[in-house]
């Protein structure tokens, strides 16, 4: 596929389930109407984060896999004829929960899924009470419209990750994203964060050669502890020299189609060959945590 229609879903959460449901629902077969044969969806979309606190009874927000998540997404991906990537809070057994990413075929199938690696704990982001890291490993979903290398969020900080896609064969990177700003720092230090977070990924699809699709949600977000998350939005599409092809704004909900020239990645890589270049001889002290 040389020119592929990229849908995503930039959204605020809704007020109950059913209209967050009804709202991302809406938002999919708009972009199919629009020609999209692929949709990415944020992270964790069906629910609020419910991990700004460590609460046992966020537990109930998960579901199995397969299961009625997996069913609704499936259907509609088959009835629109789209692969759809989405990221849901997975129940796999009793005390045991991942943060999962599911692909879903043209046909309505899994194509397959990608469990969270990196988990962060931090203010606001307490997502080690809630996941357990992911054991898929870094190995892109083949799908009809190319070999996806699916991540998520807190994944988009580490090249390695992004580059064990790229070594794995994928065609792209795609992260879906729950990111904001803390309501009590300054606009200067926001204005630093998200700067940083997109720099960080336009590095990384220039260093593998890639398109890059980063889709975040949007919206305050209130604590039950006080304070809150603002979603900083910003989804965007790089090409495969770190260049925009689109970028949201940080307070609106929007769903654009974006085409990528994915016959771009093979005349950068000739240009820049990076992986040709690689000194793998001498990268053996990547797997110890530090060198003392």
């Amino acid at each position: 596929m040389t020119h592929l229609k990229v849908g995503l879903v930039q959204q605020a959460i809704g007020t109950s389930p059913e209209e967050t449901r009804n709202k991302i629902q809406a938002a999919i077969r708009q972009l199919s109407d629009n020609g999209a044969t692929l949709v990415v969806l944020q992270e964790l979309h069906d629910s609020p984060y419910f991990c700004q606190t460590e609460d046992i009874n966020g537990f109930n927000l998960a579901s199995s896999i397969p299961g009625p998540a997996t069913d609704f997404y499936g259907t509609l991906a088959q009835e629109l004829g789209i692969v759809l990537v989405t990221s849901l809070f997975e129940r796999r057994a009793s005390g045991l929960y991942h943060n999962t990413a599911v692909v879903f075929e043209t046909d309505g199938t899994i194509a397959g899924t990608y469990r969270k690696m990196h988990i962060p704990d931090d203010p606001g982001y307490y997502e080690k009470f809630y996941f357990t890291p992911g054991d898929l490993g870094f190995e892109p979903i083949q799908t009809s419209v190319g070999r996806l290398g699916v991540l998520v969020c807190w994944d988009q900080w580490y090249p390695e990750a992004a580059r064990l896609m790229a070594l794995a064969g994928a065609e792209m990177l795609i992260y879906p994203t729950a990111i904001g700003w803390d309501t009590e720092e300054s606009e200067e230090e926001n204005a630093r964060q998200l700067d940083a977070w997109i720099t960080v990924q336009r590095g990384h699809a220039v260093a593998n050669g890639l398109p890059l699709i980063a889709v975040n949600r949007i919206g305050f977000e209130p604590s039950p502890a006080g304070g809150g998350q603002t979603f900083w939005g910003n989804s965007f599409i790089a090409g495969p020299q770190g260049e925009m092809l689109w970028q949201g704004a940080s307070n609106q909900e929007e769903t654009p189609v974006v085409e990528i020239d994915m016959s771009r990645c093979e005349k950068v890589r000739r240009v820049w060959p990076f992986l040709r270049d690689r000194r793998i001889d001498a990268y053996q002290d990547l797997i110890k945590r530090y060198r003392d």
